[in-house]
């Protein structure tokens, strides 16, 4: 078992709403090409195993490996897809090389969400086939009735989850790649039109074209290749029910878990005093709230307050979503969990730019797969 696994090449496509120029092909090829280059290491000759975290409702085609390995320098290599968010492939690729099989590893996610016409009727057939999509639950539906739970469970107001798209809206300002920065203040995002009943929409991530790539190494590797190396210290996932009638409606307990699950890797017992800044799913404004206590970081209905007081602010005690978010960068389906990752190993490179923190040096990714699963996680990584 090799002792540590580190992160040595990271490079990103799109983060538009629209990319007509390209095809989702050219932009796995510019981001694979830019982190093959931050890595130092030819695909072909460096690379030993390849993943991709795609889904194939999303892609529109099946085993969708089969359509990567061109683009990723991956011809007659090892590849596999990780049907699940870019996080799980993140651990994947975290595994693989603990098992001492692979000392380098590519990890690819992307999004070309513009693609699609319907990405509510896409994502309705991950429902129950049975007792579900007879009903023709619409996805934000789906989300409104869990908001409207956790608001009602926790004590949480409609006003603290506005909280959240000023904030995050705000700091994607200062991110290049975020397309959806913007001023806004509480009562505009109130004001904004509703979805479904409480949720808003300007309380929900517009989707985004992008592409992440990740070159993941061993720890003789990375020391040899890397004056950063950024170090995955723990990487958990876990499930809850996947049926709509007997799961928990108010807590992210599947996000509790992979935590608890990545915290133990990594040694910590108190998130709030180990971890200096986290990236966590905002898809929808509430789910920043409910992500960060399930994380641990706030007891229950206690992420609302620490919000709305500035605790969660790029200058606050926990900076929280620097990079803007899902709710700034947009929604890049399945390489949502890939982009919160590229953002912290930005922050602990120092090489984040105008959003750059002081003196962090360990950060926290985590996501959630989105309506209808209850699918999530989490990765704890240090410079």
């Amino acid at each position: 078992m090799n002792d540590r696994v580190a992160i040595i090449g990271i490079g990103w496509s799109g983060f538009r709403p629209i990319t007509p120029e390209y095809s989702y092909k050219e932009l796995m090829y510019e981001a694979a090409q830019r982190a093959y280059n931050d890595a130092g290491l030819d695909p072909r000759r460096d690379i030993e195993s390849f993943i991709t975290v795609a889904e194939d409702f999303h892609e529109g085609t099946s085993i969708f490996d089969e359509y990567t390995p061109d683009q990723l320098g991956a011809v007659l290599k090892p590849m596999h897809t990780i049907s699940g968010d870019g996080l799980h492939g993140l651990a994947t690729a975290y595994m693989l090389i603990k098992t001492g099989q692979f000392s380098t590893i590519a990890l690819e996610g992307h999004s070309k969400a513009s693609n699609m016409l319907s990405h509510a009727g896409i994502t309705a057939y991950a429902q129950d086939p049975i007792l579900n999509r007879p009903l023709r639950l619409n996805t934000h539906f789906i989300a409104g009735m869990e908001m409207n739970r956790y608001l009602h469970d926790t004590n949480t107001t409609h006003e603290q989850c506005a909280q959240v798209v000023v904030k995050n809206r705000r700091n994607a300002l200062d991110n290049p790649s975020a397309p959806y920065g913007a001023n806004l203040s509480v009562e505009d995002v109130l004001a904004g039109p509703s979805l479904s009943y409480p949720l808003g929409k300007r309380e929900t991530a517009q989707y985004s074209d992008g592409a992440v790539v990740m070159v993941l190494a061993n720890e003789e590797t990375a020391l040899a290749l890397s004056d950063s190396p950024i170090w995955v210290l723990g990487a958990g996932w876990s499930n809850d029910s996947p049926s709509l009638e007997n799961r928990d409606w108010s807590s992210a307990f599947y996000t509790q878990d992979a935590a608890q699950f990545a915290y133990r890797q990594a040694g910590i017992r108190n998130p709030l005093e180990a971890i200096d800044f986290a990236e966590v799913d905002d898809q929808y404004a509430y789910k920043e709230l409910q992500s960060l206590e399930a994380l641990g970081f706030f007891s229950p209905g206690g992420a609302g307050p620490a919000v709305t007081n500035g605790f969660t602010d790029r200058d606050g005690p926990l900076p929280v979503n620097i990079s803007g978010g899902c709710l700034g960068t947009g929604n890049l389906l399945d390489a949502n969990g890939l982009a919160k990752t590229l953002e912290v190993v930005l922050q602990l490179r120092g090489e984040a730019g105008p959003r750059q923190l002081d003196e962090v040096y360990i950060g926290l990714a985590q996501s959630w797969r989105g309506v209808p699963t209850a699918s999530g996680a989490v990765a704890i990584l240090a410079n």
